[in-house]
């Protein structure tokens, strides 16, 4: 026990730093835990979809959603998402909706937007298109 206050006492920056990355690790953690919007994979995605009529909903810009896409997904604009213009999904509330963007990290905001405008059913592909591609699933192209 005396090593540990030793190194600690003599490494206080990089102690500091640990603490701060576990704190952020649990914080992360128990704000995903309680958060109203799910990560899903490339799998739970299509059984969102096939069982649940699942919703996708494309972030991405309209050049990237019109070379490649998620079969039957829906494009959905920055312009709408920052002006919260989500009326061609209003009818789909009570449905699954998965937001869907390049790397899944830019989808966090539309998806927890989504959940504030009374959406019940919010979900996020974890990995974005990357994680879609990965898996070998089918895209469409127009």
């Amino acid at each position: 026990m005396d090593q540990y206050i030793s190194f600690f006492s003599n490494h206080a920056l990089l102690s500091a730093a640990w603490v701060a990355i576990i704190v952020a690790l649990i914080f992360t953690t128990v704000k995903m835990q309680f958060s109203p919007v799910k990560q899903v994979s490339p799998q739970d995605l299509t059984f969102l979809v096939n069982r649940q009529e699942g919703i996708v909903v494309d972030i991405r810009t309209e050049k990237e959603f019109r070379t490649s896409h998620i079969l039957s997904a829906k494009h959905l604009s920055t312009e709408k998402v920052n002006n919260n213009d989500f009326g061609g999904l209003e009818k789909n509330k009570d449905k699954p909706i998965i937001v869907v963007c390049t790397a899944g990290i830019t989808a966090v905001k539309v998806a927890e937007q989504l959940a504030k405008a009374g959406f019940s059913q919010v979900n996020l592909l974890k990995g974005g298109m990357n994680a879609w591609l990965n898996a070998g699933l089918p895209l469409a192209k127009k």
